[in-house]
């Protein structure tokens, strides 16, 4: 499933499909292009940066991923993550917060998810241990390539590499079905 959507001016997906161009964001693939982020305050290097990046990402979304500044605030994104089929998140709809730092590309952003998920590298208020976000960013990266990441560590968790939530890493690795089984639970209750 791909998701293409437009973000409200409450910064939530307003549908599939590329529907119509909220405050904050453009149209998805498929829509008939990308609306450019037009801000004043967006003069700066980071700011030229995320809006390429926005423009990017609206013509070439990733598979399954969505993203678009909330209300009026570039420095500040949601992101929609569709849970990958054949993994314990199938079927769910994650929402994620990035909040960029004003030296973006030259520094990560910070990414916590929104809704709850059964998952060993992400902690209870919906904070996020990433790899990438940590001593692995680099200048290179974008946001298509973070949320591929996000994307990735759903699927194949790394319960060794300090995990947020010891317990849940504990159950992956000794009993991986029971695992599995509340998080397919936790994905039907709060990410549907």
């Amino acid at each position: 499933m791909s998701l293409s959507a437009s973000f409200t001016a409450t910064g939530f997906p307003s549908g599939g499909g590329g529907g119509s161009s909220g405050a904050g964001g453009g149209r998805g693939a498929g829509g008939g292009g990308a609306r450019v982020w037009s801000s004043a305050t967006s003069a700066s290097a980071s700011g030229k940066r995320i809006q390429k990046e926005m423009v990017d990402l609206n013509s070439n979304p990733p598979g399954d991923c969505s993203a678009g500044p909330k209300n009026d605030n570039l420095y500040h994104w949601i992101a929609t993550l569709i849970g990958p089929s054949g993994s314990p998140y199938e079927g769910g709809i994650f929402f994620l917060d990035l909040i960029f730092p004003g030296d973006y590309p030259f520094n990560p952003p910070t990414v916590s998810f929104k809704t709850r998920i059964y998952h060993c590298n992400v902690d209870s208020a919906g904070k996020l241990s990433l790899g990438i976000l940590k001593d692995g960013w680099s200048p290179a990266m974008t946001i298509s390539k973070l949320l591929l990441a996000i994307r990735s560590i759903i699927t194949n968790p790394d319960p060794s590499d300090n995990p947020l939530m010891p317990n849940i890493a504990q159950l992956y690795l000794m009993d991986k079905a029971k695992h599995d089984e509340i998080a397919a639970e936790w994905t039907m209750r709060f990410a549907r």
